[in-house]
C-alpha cells in the first residue's frame, strides 16, 4: 500500500482518536502491552531473522545490540506502555486562560497533531514507543523503520493493530510504511496535507536528509556527541565514576558520552586514573597530544574524532586551559544534545549551565540521564536538539499542538 493511501487511512484514524477519551486510549495501551507479552514468541522469531540477516550483512555489534530483542526487552517495552497509561492525558489540558476585559473567556488547550510520521533506524522498540506515545496523545502513527528491522517491525505492528481492534480503536492508528524501498521515505517526506509532522530518529545522514528534503514540517532529533567536562574544581573520584557511567553504561545510545574534556589544572591528577579506567573498561581513547602524553594506549585524535558520535567503545579526549575553552570546544564540535560538568565550584557550574547551548546540561551527573523515562515523562519519541516547538526528551505534551477556544455570549467586535 502506498504512502498516500496509508496517509488517508491514518487521517481517518486520527479523526476518530481526536475524540477518544483517556479511558479508551489507556485501554488501548494496556491491550497492546498484554498482546506484546502474549505474542512474544512470534516477535522474537521475526527479530531473530533480522539479526541473522544483519550478521550476514556485517552490521556492527553496536547496531546489532540496538536491533536485538529478547523476552526481557519485550517485557520492558510492554511495561513502558503500561507506565504511559498511568500518565496524564495531555489532550484538553489548558495551557493558559483568562477572562478578557470584554468578558470573552480565552483558553489555549492542547490538541493532537493528527498524523505523525516517524522515520527511524534499527531499534524495533521505537516502533512500540512511537505507537504508544502517538495513541496516548491522540495521534495516528505512520512508522517507517529501517530494512534491517523489517521483520521485527512487521511482527510488532501486526500485534499492536490486532490489540487496538480488540478494544474498539481504529487499527489504522498504527501503520507501517514499506521499508524495502527508499521511495517510501521520499513519499512520506512529501506527504504534506496527509502527514502533519515528521520526526526522524537515527544517524546524522538520515536526520539531515529529512530536514533538508521534507515538505512536511519536521521536529529534528539530533545525534549525540555528548561531552563530559571535568573542571579544575572537580571531585576526582566522582569524575571518574561519572565518566565511566556516561561512556560505558550503554554504548549505543545518543546520550552516551563521546567526548571528554579535562581542565589543564587537574590533568596530572585525573588523566592517569581516567585513562586507566577507560582502558580497563575496553574503551579506546582518541586523544589530543596533551592527553596522549599520559598513556601509550591513547590513539592520536583527528579533527573528525572530536565531532564524532561513535556509538562504540571509543571516546575523544582533550585538555582545555579553562572553562571558556571547554565551552568553545563544545560549541565547535557538539551536537546540542547533552553536556555534563563535574565540579564543586558554584561559579563554574553557573557559567557552564548558562553558556552551553544544548538541550540538556548535567551537573555532577551522567549524560545517560537525558531520557524521557528517567525524566519521568514515560516513553519518549526522541530527543529534540532543535529550539522550535520541542527541545530535549519529547514526551506526551510535545506530541501535541494547541488551539485557542474563545467563549462569548453574543459578543460582537466594535
Amino acid at each position: 500500500m502506498g504512502v498516500t493511501e496509508l496517509g488517508r487511512r491514518a487521517r481517518a484514524a486520527a479523526n476518530a482518536l481526536a475524540t477518544a477519551t483517556r479511558a479508551e486510549k489507556d485501554r488501548g495501551l494496556h491491550a497492546m502491552a498484554d498482546a506484546l507479552v502474549a505474542r512474544t514468541p512470534e516477535i522474537l522469531a521475526g527479530n531473530e531473522a533480522d539479526l541473522a540477516a544483519g550478521r550476514e550483512a556485517g552490521l556492527t555489534e553496536a547496531i546489532l545490540d540496538r536491533l536485538a530483542l529478547d523476552e526481557a526487552r519485550v517485557a520492558v517495552i510492554a511495561g513502558a506502555l503500561r507506565e504511559m497509561a498511568a500518565l496524564p492525558d495531555p489532550v484538553g489540558e489548558v495551557v493558559r486562560g483568562a477572562t478578557l476585559p470584554n468578558g470573552l473567556e480565552l483558553r489555549q488547550v492542547r490538541v493532537p497533531f493528527g498524523v505523525v510520521g516517524i522515520i527511524y533506524e534499527g531499534r524495533p522498540n521505537v516502533t512500540v514507543d512511537a505507537a504508544g506515545i502517538c495513541l496516548k496523545s491522540g495521534n495516528a502513527a505512520l512508522l517507517r523503520g529501517s530494512s534491517s528491522a523489517a521483520r521485527s517491525n512487521a511482527a510488532l505492528v501486526a500485534v499492536l493493530r490486532d490489540a487496538l481492534t480488540g478494544v474498539g480503536l481504529p487499527a489504522d492508528a498504527v501503520q507501517a510504511v514499506d521499508a524495502s524501498s527508499r521511495d517510501s521515505v521520499k513519499e512520506l517526506m512529501r506527504a504534506r496535507g496527509l502527514v502533519d509532522v515528521l520526526i526522524p530518529r537515527g544517524g546524522a545522514s538520515l536526520i539531515r536528509t529529512v530536514v533538508e528534503e521534507s515538505t512536511v514540517p519536521v521536529i529534528e532529533t539530533g545525534v549525540g556527541n555528548c561531552h563530559v567536562y571535568v573542571d579544575a574544581a572537580a571531585d576526582l573520584d566522582k569524575a571518574v565514576a561519572i565518566l565511566l557511567n556516561a561512556k560505558t553504561q550503554r554504548l549505543s545510545t545518543c546520550n552516551t558520552a563521546e567526548s571528554l574534556l579535562v581542565h589543564a589544572d587537574i590533568a596530572d591528577a585525573f588523566l592517569p586514573r581516567a585513562l586507566a579506567a577507560l582502558h580497563d573498561a575496553g574503551v579506546t581513547v582518541h586523544g589530543s597530544p596533551e592527553v596522549a602524553a599520559y598513556s601509550p594506549e591513547v590513539v592520536p585524535a583527528t579533527e573528525e574524532d572530536h565531532g564524532t558520535e561513535y556509538l562504540s567503545a571509543d571516546i575523544s579526549a582533550a585538555v582545555v586551559g579553562s572553562l571558556d575553552a571547554a565551552v568553545e570546544h563544545i560549541r565547535r564540535y557538539g551536537s546540542g544534545h547533552t553536556e555534563a560538568i563535574v565540579s564543586d565550584s558554584a561559579s563554574a557550574i553557573r557559567q557552564f549551565v548558562a553558556r552551553v547551548d544544548s538541550a540538556a546540561v548535567m551537573v555532577n551527573a551522567s549524560t545517560r540521564f537525558t531520557d524521557g523515562g528517567e525524566f519521568g515523562f514515560g516513553a519518549e519519541i526522541g530527543i529534540s536538539t532543535q529550539k522550535l516547538h520541542a527541545r530535549g526528551p519529547m514526551g506526551l505534551p510535545e506530541l501535541t499542538s494547541t488551539k485557542y477556544v474563545v467563549t462569548g455570549d453574543g459578543h460582537l467586535r466594535g
